[in-house]
């Protein structure tokens, strides 16, 4: 028995903000894995949904940016041994309720960890891994499938600049 909800579309007028809406800040990131010769994408999906999604979510009172997306990261996806990347920019759109115009910031991570559970389990499940090339359509916000792809050249050149690193240490 299929326990998804039922398919919503997300159309253009999710990212025209309508006047006098709430408006929010939240945070979230791309968790990349360096596997040997491949580059591996982490995504999370809810306990009720079919689609993907980048692990994210409101800033508390006192956080930063940063820590907003590792303290959403390891909520909605279980990662807690993250080394920042990049600072990848933010995005704006509305709220999966309509109720709020969020900008969300996303930065880029780099784990070592690969079986992980959320801390969140009764919402969301164990992340899926994905090789950077072969990330899947069905990721639920279509500026999210948009940003891992728009970056996908810059995680190749972070883990460029990580191999040849490891190359130099190489013990004689």
């Amino acid at each position: 028995m299929d326990k998804s909800k039922p398919k919503i579309t997300i159309d253009r007028s999710w990212y025209k903000k309508p006047k006098d809406v709430k408006l929010r800040t939240s945070a979230g990131g791309i968790v990349v894995r360096f596997e040997k010769k491949k580059i591996w994408v982490a995504l999370s999906k809810g306990i009720k949904q079919s689609d993907y999604i980048l692990p994210k979510g409101g800033v508390e009172k006192g956080e930063t940016l940063e820590q907003a997306a590792r303290r959403e990261i390891t909520e909605e996806a279980g990662f807690k041994q993250l080394k920042l990347l990049a600072d990848l920019g933010s995005l704006k759109r509305l709220t999966y309720s309509k109720k709020y115009w969020v900008t969300t910031h996303y930065f880029l991570f780099l784990t070592k960890e690969i079986d992980v559970i959320p801390t969140e389990t009764k919402r969301y499940s164990q992340p899926h891994w994905f090789q950077l090339d072969d990330i899947p359509e069905n990721i639920f916000w279509p500026e999210q499938l948009d940003l891992v792809l728009a970056n996908r050249k810059l995680i190749k050149a972070k883990f460029e600049e990580k191999q040849k690193k490891n190359k130099t240490l190489v013990p004689v």
